[in-house]
């Protein structure tokens, strides 16, 4: 009997969604057409939250109630004017100006909502000059979002957030490496959350792409039944049209957060100069180069007790600057590439042997490669600092002079045939290894467990020259014990190896008879 075809897995509503507006693209770049496809969905998300809000404005005071800004903005739900609503966007959808409708009602929003200042694209409908058939559909696709709601039982919020984080994802995968400027892969972020769970305080991003980091924090919270508002988001983004995903990113969750005033450089233009953050998450630019000039910032405070770092390389520029944003009881999580491990290249090795020496490093660990969609090179984590001293109200013992090292280089699953992603399961053991290591009680005793995680100490790193790289600390997995007896095998391997020896014999003998056959002799 024929065996049954495997049956393939079931599309998700994202994928579909995907598919479906990707092939409206036509000939618009990916890093263009994401600002027109994410805006339609913040459209329709925002204007649906303002339809619900007007009709139980409209039930509870009245009609005449129903354009009175402040019962809309009270709730954290945006004042639409009728040109910026789904449903005139949706009537005027066959139209030929159409773009310039979009474009209107975009720009009518920031005229109407202060916080969304600077947020949505600014004219790209008009300018992009997307096919008006195209448009359309393409406004019909992101109707079905109310259907798909409804059929997988969901409210739209929850919805629209997946979608919004799908899209991200795979116009990142999309456009490769310009993708990381952007995105931070999910298994990434959320790797993060878990270690440093931003329960309470404020959250600071230098570099914020998208805003994923901060989407995971709330995540976190929400599943820990935490508060929101016990939770103050601030942020900065270099590039412009990044900083108004960041904003709409946000926005489509109810998520209030402090980008500052504008996009702009964080060495340069520091938005926060004041701040003093509880938990700091961020992915900031691989190795950038030439960040600043040999005559600029080589006096700044955030390097105050350290080397200024060089000009050929950020990375320790970017370390710098977060622990001069830590607060007296902070700690930071971000990705760097490995060689910020090692490098002692202008002066990083002495940076880096300085931050060794003031105790703030809590934990490292070397994450597989292939997880990012901009490179295939592999990076760290680096988990900082500011109090290693035990919270019986936390639940944490008292770590001082101690790092821990953690390899997690052999975990993940492919995805694809490029792209690695760690599980749920890899996720949760990692977190728990670094939280049983703090001290606490739900997440075990912890155990060094050699090829996967190791215990250090300053004098350790010392030795090892302040190298942070997790394979010098935790050496070699152990080999599991079979049950065989030594005796056994090297007699099993004997067996082999004259088995194998008695085949060659044979294949010898076989050439030479046919080498006298063919005439030559030996």
């Amino acid at each position: 009997m024929a065996k049954a075809p495997a049956r393939k897995p079931a599309r998700g509503f994202e994928e579909t969604l995907w598919d479906t507006a990707n092939k409206l693209r036509g000939s618009v770049e990916s890093s263009e057409y994401k600002h027109i496809v994410l805006s339609l969905i913040f459209l329709k998300f925002t204007s649906d939250k303002f339809e619900s809000q007007k009709s139980r404005i409209e039930n509870e005071y009245g009609a005449d109630f129903v354009d009175m800004v402040d019962f809309y903005t009270k709730d954290n739900v945006f004042y639409l004017p009728e040109i910026s609503r789904w449903c005139y966007v949706l009537q005027h959808a066959k139209q030929n100006d159409i773009a310039l409708k979009i474009d209107s009602a975009l720009h009518a929003i920031e005229k109407n909502n202060s916080q969304l200042a600077g947020a949505l694209p600014d004219n790209y409908f008009s300018r992009l000059g997307l096919d008006g058939s195209k448009l359309a559909a393409l406004i019909d696709t992101i109707n079905n979002i109310d259907t798909i709601a409804n059929q997988c039982h969901m409210s739209e919020q929850d919805l629209v957030g997946r979608v919004y984080e799908y899209f991200l994802g795979k116009f990142a995968a999309s456009e490769g490496k310009g993708g990381g400027e952007f995105y931070t892969p999910k298994c990434v972020v959320t790797l993060i959350a878990g270690m440093i769970e931003p329960y309470k305080g404020k959250i600071y991003d230098p570099c914020c792409g998208s805003g994923g980091m901060f989407v995971q924090s709330i995540k976190f919270v929400d599943s820990h039944k935490g508060n929101r508002k016990d939770i103050s988001i601030y942020g900065q983004e270099y590039t412009s049209t990044t900083y108004k995903l960041a904003k709409m990113n946000l926005a489509v969750r109810s998520i209030a957060a402090n980008f500052g005033d504008l996009a702009g450089d964080t060495f340069f233009k520091d938005q926060h100069p004041d701040l003093k953050a509880d938990f700091i998450m961020a992915n900031p630019p691989f190795n950038q180069k030439q960040w600043r000039q040999e005559n600029e910032l080589t006096d700044d405070p955030r390097w105050a007790g350290y080397e200024t770092p060089p000009t050929g390389n950020a990375n320790y520029a970017w370390i710098l600057h977060m622990i001069s944003k830590l607060s007296a009881v902070g700690t930071a999580g971000f990705v760097l590439a490995n060689g910020s491990m090692s490098s002692n290249t202008s002066g990083e090795g002495s940076i880096r042997q300085k931050i060794v020496e003031n105790d703030l490093v809590d934990c490292m660990i070397a994450l597989p490669g292939q997880l990012f969609y901009t490179t295939q090179i592999p990076v760290c984590l680096w988990f900082l600092t500011k109090n290693k001293r035990g919270n019986a109200e936390q639940g944490t013992k008292d770590r001082e002079g101690e790092t821990l090292f953690i390899d997690a280089r052999n975990m993940g699953t492919m995805i694809n045939r490029t792209t690695k992603e760690l599980t749920t399961a890899d996720i949760a053991e990692i977190a728990r290894t670094f939280h049983a290591f703090r001290g606490q009680s739900d997440a075990g005793i912890y155990e060094d467990k050699p090829g996967f995680c190791k215990v250090a100490t300053i004098e350790e790193m010392a030795a090892n020259d302040y190298v942070l790289t997790p394979g010098r600390y935790v050496g070699a997995a152990e080999l599991e014990d079979d049950g065989v007896p030594f005796e056994v095998k090297m007699q099993e391997l004997s067996q082999i190896l004259y088995k194998q020896m008695a085949e060659a014999e044979k294949l010898d003998a076989v050439i030479r008879k046919n080498l006298e056959v063919l005439g030559y002799g030996e």
